[in-house]
């Protein structure tokens, strides 16, 4: 997993009023769970910008007024009108203890059934898996290679090393639609 630091203070007072005073300041409220107590803490709000906009999981080393804790992002909170950040939830990483995380999915290859007319439809953007932190990849690699017109590879064709995919194993990751264009021509 990638890494990142987030440097924070901890919440001398919790409820609204104080959550509502330091997003006005440019922080976001977070609390840390997991470990042997729950951490309320407040960061910047500059911090989470690399955390936010990617579909990658961040292994996050949390500074908390000279406390040092590796955590995941695990639940975030956004202003429904104007997209701000207004909680993070993250979950500490305990040697020997499996954590469960969304995992980008990567297709790879060029699909026969592209190459024939087809649309590649990308149906799972991400699975949820579960294991130890260190044995959690960046990314799923799906080879679409083999996929043609009409055919679509589900995840159960995924072999995991060292994880276990907890994402449904009929659920399709993604499939050549053959386009209307096509349709009448193929049976020829």
């Amino acid at each position: 997993m990638k890494t990142h630091e987030i440097v924070g203070f901890k919440r001398a007072n919790l409820g609204k009023v104080e959550a509502q005073e330091l997003r006005a300041q440019g922080y976001v409220p977070s609390v840390l769970y997991g470990g042997p107590e729950q951490v309320h803490f407040y960061a910047p709000a500059m911090l989470f910008r690399t955390l936010l906009f990617t579909p990658d999981v961040f292994n996050v080393t949390l500074n908390i007024e000279g406390t040092i804790y590796n955590a995941i992002l695990q639940e975030k909170q956004f202003h429904p009108v104007n997209d701000m950040l207004l909680h993070a939830d993250f979950l500490q990483i305990i040697d020997g203890k499996e954590i469960k995380v969304d995992v980008p999915v990567k297709l790879t290859g060029a699909s026969s059934g592209v190459m024939k007319g087809g649309k590649m439809n990308q149906k799972l953007r991400k699975l949820r898996v579960q294991g130890l932190a260190n044995s959690i990849p960046d990314y799923v690699e799906v080879d679409v290679t083999e996929l043609d017109l009409g055919k679509s590879v589900k995840v159960g064709a995924i072999k995991p090393e060292g994880f276990v995919i907890l994402t449904a194993i009929s659920n399709p990751i993604a499939s050549v639609e053959i386009p209307r264009a096509l349709r009448g021509t193929l049976g020829k």
